[in-house]
């Protein structure tokens, strides 16, 4: 199998795993080498047809398989012959990278920028004007809305967003 070592990898093992779910992961974990079609894999997987054409198509929707049609002359009916495309993985996970730092950048301003308030009887946290809009008490108990310090969750963003920026050679946005 030309992918056993990327396979190896626990980060791409996630990767896939999150991307086609547990029911998928065998059809993502084991590609053949060549052309296969969805029966054989659902046959030689032992897993339901449904399941295994689940997982292609959203390893076709990110560009990790591919498929070519070709037609019974005799019954006309149409068999998909897919073939596993692998080498995409590494940008693939750039790109998720960097949408996962444009994320956690945008939601650090709103950390930052914004003051909170916690019911802590039933967890719930509120922006100022909702607090104040509530007269400070829990719509939910009545309980009084304590002020929220929220510098660790800030700072765990902070230094998320630097280890992502260092291992993407990305600039601090200034």
């Amino acid at each position: 199998m030309a992918f056993e070592g990327l396979l190896e990898d626990p980060v791409i093992q996630k990767y896939l795993h999150e991307l086609v779910g547990p029911k998928g992961m065998p059809v993502a974990a084991a590609p053949p080498d060549g052309e296969v079609t969805d029966e054989e894999l659902a046959e030689e997987l032992d897993l339901e047809l449904n399941d295994v054409r689940r997982a292609l198509f959203i390893l076709y929707e990110n560009d990790l398989a591919t498929y070519r049609r070709v037609r019974d002359e005799d019954s006309g009916w149409l068999t998909y012959l897919w073939t596993f495309q692998y080498e995409n993985i590494p940008e693939n996970l750039e790109e998720e990278m960097y949408r996962l730092l444009d994320a956690l950048e945008e939601r650090n301003g709103y950390e930052r920028d914004h003051e909170f308030y916690l019911c802590e009887v039933c967890s719930i946290r509120f922006e100022f004007g909702e607090a104040m809009d509530f007269g400070f008490e829990c719509p939910e108990c009545g309980s009084p809305l304590e002020s929220m310090d929220n510098q660790r969750l800030v700072q765990a963003m902070e230094d998320r967003i630097d280890a992502l920026r260092d291992e993407l050679n990305v600039e601090t946005n200034a």
